[in-house]
This record gives structure tokens, sequence and C-alpha cells, in this order.
């Protein structure tokens, strides 16, 4: 019953979540047809979805509707929502405002899937496979979030039929999510308590995980949203000729998806060697990645695609880990507000770097914009540092 519910609660999670990157990988063939709204347009259509869910995230959590009300239910309907929102983008000019609203609304949904899910699985994890656990729901979000790529790919330029599917895909997680029973350990989550936010930085360990944390996604969102426009130039400078949007969106399809991959293996060793250790070497290594980026672009397309690989690997392996040390420094009675604070804080950053990606890109060049990313991960490696200071102490 166990692995049953915890396979059916991932297997939701990836179909819902494909509405997360849809207009992303759809973006290219919206801007054919709306060629004057430009890579700031593009850029919109993923901050509104980090916008739309910061907002969600909080409103649920003060609503406390997880609790309130069976979550199952909850996830359900925020899928449905999600999927009615994607939806109508189809009837809407590409290049139009309403695109954007409705990505907002579609990243509001969002916050009742993710976190949610989270939820639900946690009900049926043990102390001793938490790790595993956690791990496999980002790698859910991971799959989720990189099958518009794979969609775009198999459907050419036409952005719609990859609107569509991901439509129909969170249709289809919501509902599997009705056939998931609750675990032996669900239990309401202590109640959203704005006022004790501010215990977040008042607590050293809790202050420097979610220190790591920023750091981690000053970098994650800014490379999946830009990372295919990256490998599209990249090869199209290889080659001597225009970008190849099927291509890179393939290419982009593999790089997000393995890290689900990493996201289970880093639960795993973290449960075994600690999250600290996970945490620093994941952002090491995808800090390498970013300053790589540059001296790399415009060589062979293998060399490309192996950098996305490792780097694809890293950026998510240690996602989970921080929400994990959040809730495990934590006064009691502040978990669910610490975590709260923490989440929507990082996703808020995302809304800067995605946004600031094209205009650092055409200042500093791919390298030079991916660099700057790579600032994240080495703040990040230096409070987990601390952090791991503090707790042998």
């Amino acid at each position: 019953m166990k692995q049953q519910s915890i396979a059916l609660i991932t297997v939701a999670q990836v179909l819902a979540l494909a509405l997360w990157f849809s207009s992303t990988a759809a973006g290219p063939g919206m801007l054919a047809e709306a060629p004057f709204r430009g890579a700031t347009f593009q850029a919109l259509l993923t901050s509104a979805v980090q916008a739309g869910f910061v907002l969600g995230t909080l409103l649920s959590a003060a609503l406390a509707l997880p609790d309130r009300y069976d979550p199952r239910r909850v996830f359900a309907s925020a899928a449905l929502l999600g999927a009615a929102a994607n939806a109508l983008i189809l009837l809407l000019p590409p290049g139009s405002e309403g695109v954007i609203a409705l990505r907002f609304v579609t990243g509001m949904a969002l916050a009742g899937v993710y976190p949610v899910g989270m939820k639900l699985a946690a009900g049926w994890a043990d102390r001793g496979d938490m790790g595993l656990v956690v791990g496999l729901l980002v790698g859910g979000l991971t799959l989720g979030s990189a099958a518009p790529h794979l969609l775009a790919a198999l459907g050419g330029a036409a952005w719609r039929p990859v609107m569509l599917a991901a439509s129909l895909s969170a249709v289809v997680g919501a509902a599997l999510i009705g056939l998931v029973r609750l675990g032996p350990r669900h239990a309401p989550a202590p109640p959203f308590r704005p006022a004790a936010a501010l215990a977040l930085f008042r607590n050293r360990g809790t202050r420097l995980a979610t220190l790591g944390y920023l750091g981690h996604m000053w970098e994650l969102y800014a490379m999946w949203a830009w990372v295919g426009l990256y490998f599209a130039a990249s090869f199209a400078a290889w080659r001597g000729d225009a970008p190849r949007p099927v291509e890179a969106a393939l290419a982009s399809f593999g790089v997000i998806a393995v890290g689900a991959l990493g996201s289970v293996a880093a639960g795993l060793a973290a449960d075994r060697i600690g999250r600290v250790r996970v945490t620093v070497a994941a952002m090491a290594v995808s800090g390498a990645c970013c300053l790589l980026a540059g001296p790399l672009f415009g060589l062979h397309p293998a060399v490309g695609i192996l950098l996305g690989l490792v780097w694809g690997i890293a950026v998510v392996a240690d996602s989970a880990q921080f929400s994990a040390s959040v809730a495990e420094l934590a006064e009691p009675g502040l978990t669910g507000t610490m975590l709260t604070v923490q989440t929507s804080l990082g996703f808020a950053l995302t809304l800067v770097t995605i946004q600031l990606m094209p205009p650092m890109v055409g200042a500093l060049g791919w390298g030079g914009a991916f660099a700057v990313l790579a600032l994240g991960p080495a703040l990040g490696c230096l409070a987990m540092l601390r952090l791991g200071r503090v707790i042998r102490a």
C-alpha cells in the first residue's frame, strides 16, 4: 500500500506539473507568431508562473487549505484549475497580456499541487526513508517540468499542441490522485503564523539553511528557463546556421529530466552522509557548470549536451534537502511557518534571475550571464558550510 500510494502521488505530480514549463517550451512558437514581443515576453511567461506560485503558497498556508479540506481534493481541484487556465491560452493571441495573466493563475493553482503532494507523501514516510520519499517527489517536479520540452520537440514549432497536452496531462493527474490513500502519519501541519515568520532569521540554523536555499534558487529556475535557448544558440554557432528549436527542445528535455535521478540519489545520500555534504557538493558542481557554459559555448553539440547532463543532475539534486534542514532545525510549532516563508522567498527570488537573463545575455553574452548565476551556489555553499559548523557545535 505504501509503495503504491507514493508511486501514484509521484506520477500524479509528474502529470500535473507539466503545466509549469509548458509556456516556456511553447515560447519560441508563440514568439514566431508575435515577434514584436521579444525575449522579455518569454521571460514573463515563466516569471508569471513563479509569481503566481508565491502568492498561491502564501494564501494556501494562511487559509490552511490542505488542513481544512482533504488534501487529495485540494490537489485535484488545483490541477484542474491550472489545466483550465493553461488551456484558455489557446483562445488568445499568443502575444497578448491575457496570456501572462493566465500563466499567473496557473502558478497560483500549482501552489495546490506541489506542496500538497509533498504533504501526502510525508504521510507515508518513515524516519529512515524521508530523504528518498522527498527525493522522489522532487524528481516528479523535475520530470513534470521537463515534459513540455519533449512535447515541443515532438511537435516541431507548433506551440498549441504543447499547451493542450500539458492541460490534458494535468487532468489525468487530478484523476489519479483520487486513488491515493492517506498515510498513517498524515496529520494537520502547524498553521501558518505570519507574526512568527521572523523566527526563520532569528534561529541561526534555519537562517543559514534558508540562505543556502536562496543561493540554490538563484540558479535553478533561471537555468531551467533559459538552457533551451542557450543550446539553440550554441548549436547554431557550431554549425554556422540558424537555431533549430526542435533539437534544442529535445536537449532541454534530457537535461531537465535527468535531474530526477539526481533528486533520488541525493535523497538517499542525505539520509546516510548528511544534508550539508550533499547540498555543498551539488552546488559546487552546478556552480562550476555555470562557469563552464561560456568557454564551452559554440563547441560540438556533444560537449554542450554532456555539460548540460551533469548540470541537470547537480542543479536540482539538493532542492529537497534545504527544506528538510529547516524542518529539522525549526522550533516546535513553527515548522509550517518557516517552510512557507522559505519557499516563498526562494520562488520570489527566481523572478529576479529569470527576468535578468535577457539583458545579461545581451550585455555579457551567455557565458557572462551564467557566470552571474554561479554567484548563487557559491554563496549557498558558504552558508551550508557554516551550518555544518553550527550543527557540529
